[in-house]
């Protein structure tokens, strides 16, 4: 199965408000809708994670350039959630052809690999606390299912969010080989193969 047969399973069910009686319907941006990112996204991105992770870190995973470097090599492995035009939440990923994670894996796609590296999950800071980094997490690991040669994805993160990401079904791999900074990382690993029966179940 080639990539683009896996993108239907992107298409997002649209929720919009139910129409009165007697009132016209007016074409209107969707409600909500995933889809995967362009290149022309990357200022809209950047903007995001520059919030989340400066305030934070100090650090940001991916710059302006490092975003749309990656939105144009493998724009398939992205997913961004937007709410009537808006995006609120997205996830940027490539692929990794090595056991761990190292420096190259901060700014290489590996086309051959079999390991999605997600570089970055970030959501809008007024749409935080609502659950909508652990459901665009779900749906992305969805997606990735419908990826025969995609085999397990991986993540690097500080110590206070590998709960969050365990909850989403990552184990800890110990240490993370990269540092940034002073800043220190786990080494996170989500298996994807295997997943036949969500593959039958999941409309790949």
């Amino acid at each position: 199965m080639s990539v683009v047969s896996a993108l239907p399973f992107l298409k997002p069910v649209y929720m919009r408000p139910p129409i009165s009686p007697g009132r016209q319907r007016r074409h209107t941006l969707p409600a909500s809708e995933f889809r995967s990112l362009s290149p022309e996204d990357a200022i809209s991105v950047f903007e995001i994670e520059r919030e989340a992770f400066i305030s934070v870190s100090g650090e940001c995973p991916l710059h302006l350039d490092e975003v749309r470097h990656f939105l144009n090599l493998c724009p398939e492995l992205s997913l961004g959630w937007f709410e009537e035009g808006r995006l609120v939440a997205f996830i940027i990923g490539s692929l990794w052809d090595q056991e761990k994670l190292n420096m190259d894996a901060l700014t290489f796609h590996k086309p051959h690999g079999t390991t999605v590296h997600i570089h970055v999950l970030a959501v809008h800071r007024t749409f935080r606390q609502q659950g909508k980094g652990s459901i665009l997490m779900w749906r992305y690991l969805q997606y990735l299912r419908c990826l025969p040669f995609v085999r397990r994805a991986m993540l690097m993160c500080e110590d206070f969010l590998v709960p969050f990401y365990e909850k989403c079904g990552f184990k800890a791999q110990g240490p993370c080989e990269i540092t940034v900074g002073m800043l220190a990382f786990v080494e996170m690993q989500f298996p994807v193969r295997g997943h036949a029966f969500m593959r039958r179940n999941s409309g790949c």
